[in-house]
């Protein structure tokens, strides 16, 4: 069973249970349905969800203007349902970073790929982040290590390869991370 997380949110009551049904026919858990952008703004902030399934015009706000909040906060994908592919339309879409696009009537033969590529845009995004977040940490412990170096260069009179040798040495020796040596050499420099 899926265990991704789905938003419903179309005005019509009729699309957002036969959206539900489908979803739910094949295994997707909906942890909600909203009648409008107001609605959808608030339920995502709540609920979390993977995916929003979201209908483009509706009353209050519509589903370009509640996608765009939504993307403030959230790592969620979504999929824009509309009865009109406008240019307009599409070029909101791609300005907001909607992750797929549906004209109306849905069916399942539709419905089911595009969520399936929504929910693996997610998940490549996720890890696209986490792995932006390990290179960015990379890049400090790089610069706290050289300047490390080069106060132990001062201090020990040495070369840059032997200050960093050393840094080695007893990183190995205390048992702790290079680039926290590094910090606490940085720390009693002050």
């Amino acid at each position: 069973m899926n265990q991704s997380k789905i938003l419903v949110v179309d005005d019509e009551p009729i699309t957002r249970i036969d959206i539900k049904e489908t979803l739910q026919g094949k295994g997707y858990m909906v942890v909600g349905e909203a009648r409008n952008g107001e609605e959808a703004v608030e339920k995502a902030y709540a609920l979390d969800p993977d995916l929003i399934v979201m209908d483009v015009k509706m009353p209050k706000m519509d589903g370009i203007k509640a996608s765009s909040i939504i993307k403030g906060f959230s790592c969620c994908s979504i999929l824009l349902l509309t009865a009109f592919s406008h240019d307009e339309v599409i070029e909101q879409a791609k300005e907001v970073g909607i992750n797929a696009y549906i004209v109306k009537p849905v069916t399942e033969k539709d419905l089911i790929p595009a969520v399936e590529i929504a929910l693996f845009q997610r998940k490549q995004n996720l890890l696209l982040h986490k792995k932006i977040g390990r290179l960015e940490q990379q890049m400090k412990d790089r610069k706290f290590i050289e300047k490390a170096k080069g106060i132990l260069m001062a201090q020990l009179e040495c070369t840059e390869e032997q200050a960093y040798r050393h840094m080695q040495k007893e990183s190995m020796e205390k048992h702790i991370p290079l680039a926290k040596l590094a910090k606490d050499v940085l720390e009693k420099s002050k």
